[in-house]
């Protein structure tokens, strides 16, 4: 039987393998329940990793190098850095057997790179998932002050989220330019390219691809994992409201670290600025 305790972070449960190449590539983009299937992963035993959960130590360097190695296409768009080597990938997730929301998008090359790898499909009805994730993701790559949001979060915190998730989708989406009206023209026949390419990439038949439904509980993926059946219900997290307390939560640490970050400086500002007030309003008694 599987253990039934799950940590909150990305870190390994007992039992699980002691390797870290992907056994499994969950090809499920972010918001198809991504969060769920790390806890039900974890639960199995697998060392999983779930993006939102460590926001602030993903390797987000890394990931924009990703992101402009599979499609070249960025090259064109402001920030191009340089590309990126497929024995890198290990430093991505190397250390995982699992890997959900941030690698989604990156699945197929992933299937390519793990051939022996199963691969679970999640998928939803596009007219239920651009929603929640044109509101979840997109725009908030977009808002208002989320470009000064990215400059405080790199020269200060050293984090390259929002440039490495505006490479991410605008690579993904075939975007010539990083806007959301782009990625929106382009959203319903790309999630269809998506799915397609990864069943012709795994085809049924080969015995490595199961057709997740959302709510369809533990039997079909443990079966398809050669795993005991939990006695715990299966996991169901990051609904829409969790999601967005978890993002605060999220840009609330943000805003700590970076205060933490600049107070000396603030400190030390003061210091000089009182010690020259000192110094040139001083007169000898």
């Amino acid at each position: 039987m599987a253990s039934t305790t799950e940590s909150s972070s990305n870190e390994r449960e007992p039992g699980g393998p002691e390797h870290g190449a992907f056994t499994i590539i969950h090809a499920g983009l972010f918001r198809t329940g991504t969060a769920s299937m790390a806890k039900a992963y974890r639960l199995l035993g697998y060392h999983a990793q779930h993006g939102l959960q460590d926001v602030l130590g993903n390797p987000w360097v890394e990931i924009e190098k990703a992101a402009e190695a599979t499609w070249p296409a960025l090259i064109n768009l402001p920030g191009y850095t340089y590309p990126f080597k497929r024995e890198d990938w290990e430093r991505i997730w190397g250390d995982y057997d699992v890997a959900t929301d941030l690698a989604s998008p990156f699945a197929l090359e992933l299937v390519r790179l793990y051939p022996e790898a199963k691969v679970v499909v999640v998928e939803r009805e596009f007219e239920t998932w651009w929603p929640s994730f044109r509101e979840e993701l997109i725009a908030r790559l977009y808002q208002r002050y989320s470009r000064l949001r990215d400059v405080v979060g790199w020269n200060i915190l050293g984090i390259r989220a929002g440039y490495a998730m505006r490479k991410v989708h605008a690579g993904f989406f075939g975007a010539p330019e990083f806007s959301m009206e782009s990625i929106e023209r382009r959203a319903k026949r790309t999630y269809e390219e998506y799915y397609n390419k990864i069943r012709e990439a795994v085809p049924l038949e080969s015995g490595r691809r199961l057709e997740y439904a959302l709510g369809s509980g533990w039997e079909p993926l443990c079966e398809f994992l050669g795993k005991d059946v939990p006695a715990c219900e299966f996991p169901r997290l990051n609904d829409r409201k969790s999601h967005q307390d978890s993002s605060k939560a999220q840009n609330k640490r943000l805003v700590i670290g970076a205060l933490w970050k600049i107070a000396p400086l603030f400190v030390l500002s003061a210091a000089i600025v009182t010690y020259m007030y000192d110094v040139t309003t001083w007169r000898p008694p």
